[in-house]
């Protein structure tokens, strides 16, 4: 069954000055890697549908959907803060981006696909309830996961994030719902610095220091993921797939390379063909060495088709 490939022309519009690193070119280093390594064939490309209102709030509250329209330019910039700055075109693209998942989701479940990649932008992870934050808008991976357990009453949902910054939507989000398992290692202290004291038993969140290489990471990865998840037996696995933890990448000081991608993919993998009938969606989050992204990024979408 084949891996899906979905984006939309959108993501492509969306862009906060020139020299902003989260930049449009980042999803065009994803496929021209796809293409020159072979793999794009091998996808299943799907367009993803706009989000409605209804289903980005059910993680977002509906003063922050209000909030942005509002603030929308019809032309040059909002800076919803220094970092995360709105374009024209950045409203658009943030409700396709948040709805990348379920689209997946729904072609997921009707037997179509067993894993996906959405190459997406702008993304999610950092963006809270109320708040963008961190080049985010809508908590993308969120809105997918609230709308497994709602609309498909799923009862174990499991949330990994490899991104070198902290996940602090997410985390904030799902705290305290125990049919959500999350599982994170990101740099500490580092942005965005909004470490929650009192964790459950849920999130499995490690911060680790700079410099972290593949072999210590991989070890935190086996040590308290690898049971987590196996205990969890979850029912559907999304993925914060952020490649800024790569040894190239300047926007962190973690050490991995494409062969810690790989190797984390294919646990998710394992344990997604034990206890989520192969079910993994992908959600492009950080990477901003343009090369370094494209190769991390075709070594974890490699290991999604099994190829």
């Amino acid at each position: 069954m084949e891996t899906l490939y979905i984006t939309h022309p959108a993501c492509h519009l969306h862009e906060m000055g020139k020299e902003h690193p989260e930049c449009p070119q980042r999803l065009d280093a994803v496929s021209d890697q796809l293409l020159a390594s072979g793999i794009m064939g091998f996808l299943a490309h799907r367009q993803a549908r706009p989000a409605t209102a209804d289903e980005v709030q059910r993680v977002h509250t509906a003063q922050h959907v209000a909030y942005l329209r509002q603030h929308a330019p019809t032309q040059g910039y909002f800076p919803i803060d220094p970092d995360t700055i709105m374009n024209p075109s950045t409203l658009a693209a943030a409700w396709v981006a948040a709805g990348a998942g379920l689209t997946a989701l729904d072609a997921l479940m009707a037997n179509e696909a067993r894993t996906a990649f959405c190459a997406i932008r702008p993304p999610g992870h950092h963006a809270r309830p109320e708040q963008a934050l961190g080049f985010c808008f809508f908590n993308n991976l969120a809105v997918t996961a609230a709308y497994a357990l709602e609309h498909y009453a799923f009862s174990r949902v499991a949330i990994i994030d490899f991104d070198v910054h902290h996940g602090n939507g997410t985390e904030e989000m799902f705290m305290h719902d125990e049919r959500v398992l999350m599982c994170s290692i990101y740099q500490y202290p580092f942005f965005p610095g909004l470490r929650q004291e009192r964790l459950g038993p849920n999130m499995q969140n490690i911060p680790m220091r700079a410099y972290t290489d593949g072999q210590a990471y991989r070890q935190v990865v086996s040590e308290y993921w690898l049971p987590a998840l196996r205990a969890f037996r979850p029912e559907l696995i999304l993925v914060s797939a952020g490649f800024d933890a790569h040894r190239e990448d300047e926007m962190g000081q973690f050490k991995l390379v494409e062969a810690d991608y790989a190797w984390i993919t294919q646990r998710l993998v394992e344990q997604a063909d034990a206890s989520a009938q192969g079910r993994i969606i992908s959600f492009l989050e950080g990477g901003y060495n343009l090369s370094a992204l494209g190769r991390s990024a075709v070594a974890h979408i490699r290991t999604l088709c099994g190829i």
